[in-house]
């Protein structure tokens, strides 16, 4: 399976969401980065047809998307970021009508639905009404009906919004087992979603794609870049204005911080090691937006 986006651009009006993106994907979990606003959920809109791009194309296996009809359709898998539901709904029937909306046979139907109900942990729940449902149950449904036609291409957008740093790991987990002969794109604000189970990160900017490969040779690039230091309280306001620090502490008369810099903020400066999250920071800092994220 391969998903490529050629000259992918995207208006509306005098806004450009998305600015000549091309980008070649197979099977693999794809991290996709970026702050409100930076187009990944347009972005992710186009792959699925939702929205046609103004320019370029999106092929799959070669062949344009609007010329796959139904068997494109019949292999993509999305949850949006907004997910709607009918409340009076269980979600067992939620299940049963998502299936039947995607054209599975009744019997195939009913036993995807069982199967995905224990998958996403909701068996327990199945015969209770999704109004009911806690936000992280409701993801976990919207995440269950993006299965049921066990898509070769998986579009997430947001899929850990409202759960738990349990429920979030048991999502890992589970991805990390889908993705073995998948194409899964995750779009997060959560760094650590993807940091440890993307086979590659992809980073967008005001529209643009700014970055893109395995995330430990993206992290080496801030390698002896990354400092922790000590700064005493009364220094702090001036020691913030000229460093880019991307962690503080605060400890009484002391902060501890962390800072990206080519050389030590301070003389007693230790180098650390760098991760996906100083990376992220890093790509909007650089403009004076680290202090909106």
């Amino acid at each position: 399976m391969r998903l490529s986006m050629e000259h992918l651009s995207k208006r509306f009006g005098k806004k450009v969401a998305v600015q000549e993106t091309n980008l070649c994907l197979k099977e693999g979990v794809y991290g996709f980065l970026g702050a409100n606003g930076a187009g990944k959920t347009t972005l992710m809109q186009m792959v699925c047809g939702i929205l046609t791009p103004t320019s370029g194309e999106i092929q799959i296996d070669g062949k344009r998307q609007q010329d796959c009809g139904e068997w494109f359709r019949d292999m993509l898998g999305y949850l949006p970021q907004e997910f709607g539901y009918p409340p009076g709904f269980t979600a067992r029937e939620f299940l049963h009508y998502a299936a039947s909306i995607k054209g599975l046979p009744w019997n195939a139907a009913k036993k995807k639905t069982e199967e995905l109900l224990e998958l996403t942990s909701l068996s327990g729940e199945a015969g209770k009404k999704i109004r009911t449902f806690s936000g992280g149950m409701k993801r976990r449904l919207g995440i269950a009906q993006a299965l049921l036609n066990d898509p070769k291409i998986l579009i997430l957008d947001e899929p850990t919004a409202g759960l738990d740093p349990k429920e979030r790991a048991f999502f890992r987990g589970m991805i990390s087992d889908l993705a073995k002969d998948k194409l899964v794109l995750l779009s997060t604000h959560i760094v650590s979603d993807v940091e440890y189970i993307a086979d590659e990160i992809l980073m967008m900017k005001e529209g643009k794609m700014i970055m893109q490969g395995r995330p430990e040779k993206l992290i080496g690039s801030l390698e002896g870049k990354v400092w922790e230091c000590t700064v005493p309280a009364e220094e702090w306001r001036a020691f913030e204005k000229t460093c880019r620090v991307v962690n503080a502490h605060h400890r009484g008369r002391e902060i501890d911080a962390r800072v990206l810099a080519e050389k030590p903020p301070k003389a007693s400066a230790r180098m650390a090691e760098p991760g996906l999250e100083d990376l992220y920071l890093s790509c909007f800092m650089e403009q004076g937006e680290a202090s909106r994220l």
